[in-house]
């Protein structure tokens, strides 16, 4: 199995970003204490960091955050409000403030299971030092149609999938969501989709080292509305292949049962990768998307604008069953 390095200097850079605009810093910075205030931040070193950022990464896991070559860096950041307000958390719906209290993030355990060598349950202090910390801005396209960017923090899967040694079998990697009907409204309510979420990815996709165990955003823990503690981001795709709250993470040989490719499968493949050329039943053009905090409408990008890194995953498949 390649490391997450090596395989990183194999993936070339987006060539189609825009001119920079920068978000002021102490709008930054605002944000962070907000989210700092809010309660979330992990404690420990950090494997493999040195001197000054391993004593400051030990005393605050988003201190000196590594900044990404992989990382959308042109484009304008969605306000944190935004981000909060925007991002569709099922468990928690309609109102993601009222009903978050019952999310509970410590303690937070995550099994790593299936088809693998070294099965682990990690708990999130483990997590949070696992690897060092990256900056990752991400575009993240929702199948609704309208789109953010957010400066994730966290590391690659790749950290975790090489310290529990996937086998030969292990085509696919299934993720599930916390199940608590009885704190969480929308595991009570929702009745559109089956509990718990369950996602997945083939396995080359999860080792993809665009994939991210995201753990924090704007510099400290992700907020409960973006899938506190522990969530996984894959930005070619649609927010729907991006789960949250996770607690299990299963290695498997067959192609894991999604929760909407059980439910519509007519409207959702198990891909789900971001495409402007293919608006299935039940949803509005893909080919134009509304960013969260402009006016008007701005082309759908293949792939979310990372063609370059991902299309050669997909090369031999038909174009219309693979999104």
């Amino acid at each position: 199995m390649a490391r997450v390095g090596e395989l990183a200097m194999l993936i070339r850079r987006p060539t189609d970003i825009p001119p920079p605009e920068i978000t002021p810093q102490h709008v930054y910075e605002n944000r962070r204490r907000w989210l700092a205030a809010a309660g979330a931040a992990g404690v420990g070193s950090v494997f493999g960091l040195h001197g000054a950022h391993a004593r400051a990464q030990a005393a605050d896991p988003f201190a000196s955050l590594i900044k990404s070559p992989l990382s959308a860096t042109g484009e304008a950041l969605t306000p944190l409000k935004d981000v909060i307000a925007t991002t569709r958390f099922r468990e928690l719906e309609e109102d993601i403030a009222a009903n978050s209290a019952g999310l509970l993030t410590r303690p937070w355990t995550v099994v790593v299971d299936g088809e693998v060598l070294k099965p682990r349950t990690f708990d999130i202090d483990e997590l949070m030092r696992l690897a060092p910390m990256e900056e990752r801005i991400y575009r993240m396209r929702c199948t609704e149609g309208w789109s953010l960017v957010i400066p994730y923090a966290g590391y690659p899967f790749a950290e975790i999938a090489r310290r529990v040694e996937p086998t030969g079998n292990a085509k696919f990697v299934e993720f599930t969501s916390i199940l608590d009907p009885k704190n969480l409204r929308g595991q009570r309510e929702v009745k559109y989709i089956s509990w718990p979420y369950v996602e997945g990815l083939r396995i080359d996709e999860a080792m993809h080292p665009l994939t991210l165990v995201a753990l924090g955003i704007y510099g400290a823990s992700l907020p409960k509305a973006n899938g506190a503690p522990v969530a996984i981001r894959v930005p070619w795709k649609y927010g729907i292949k991006s789960p949250k709250a996770v607690v299990r993470i299963r290695f498997t040989e067959q192609q894991p049962q999604t929760v909407w490719t059980k439910h519509y499968p007519s409207s959702h493949s198990f891909w789900s990768n971001v495409n402007p050329e293919v608006s299935p039943r039940l949803f509005r053009s893909r080919a134009t998307e509304r960013r969260v905090g402009e006016s008007g409408a701005r082309p759908t990008l293949m792939f979310n604008g990372y063609a370059q890194q991902v299309a050669h995953l997909y090369a031999g498949m038909d174009p219309r069953a693979m999104y």
